[in-house]
């Protein structure tokens, strides 16, 4: 008779968890969400010099952190879930040339953090490039050359 009621009890227990968890994933939202622009006004020069510099490149924007790292360490996944690259100039086998990471004037209080972003992109491989403004294209030529010359040599 007790193996009876533990197994009712078990039972009784799964289906609350169910329930709660079905209703956690159900949950209504707090508000409607809005529109966005996918690029700020102040980064849509910069994609479309990346586009005329490098016909040749695959050019991305916003890209996710979670698509250029990964690790099967949680804190590690943790430390760059959220993250999102301004551009990614890839080869059109889609080798990552450079990361190119547009800092307005919001990021003049976040340098430490910014320093952060690049030490994980850097110490998977990558050649992060940070710029104030949009450079012209001879100062971007130059950079991604010699991300190529880094490629090839690799």
């Amino acid at each position: 008779m007790t193996t009876l009621a533990l197994m009712v009890l078990v039972l009784l227990v799964l289906i609350a968890v169910g329930i709660v968890g079905a209703n956690s994933r159900s949950r209504p939202l707090k508000e409607k969400p809005k529109a966005r622009m996918p690029l700020t006004k102040y980064e849509q020069p910069m994609y479309f010099r990346l586009r005329e510099t490098f016909p040749d490149e695959v050019v991305l924007a916003q890209v996710a952190f979670s698509a250029l790292l990964k690790s099967k360490s949680r804190s590690t996944r943790n430390a760059f879930s959220q993250k999102v690259a301004d551009f990614v100039v890839c080869t059109r086998a889609f080798e990552v040339l450079a990361i190119i990471e547009l800092d307005d004037s919001s990021h003049a209080d976040n340098k430490e953090a910014d320093a952060a972003r690049d030490e994980l992109l850097k110490g998977a491989g990558y050649r992060v490039l940070r710029y104030s403004r949009t450079p012209d294209a001879a100062t971007l030529k130059t950079a991604i050359d010699e991300a190529k010359a880094a490629v090839s040599c690799a």
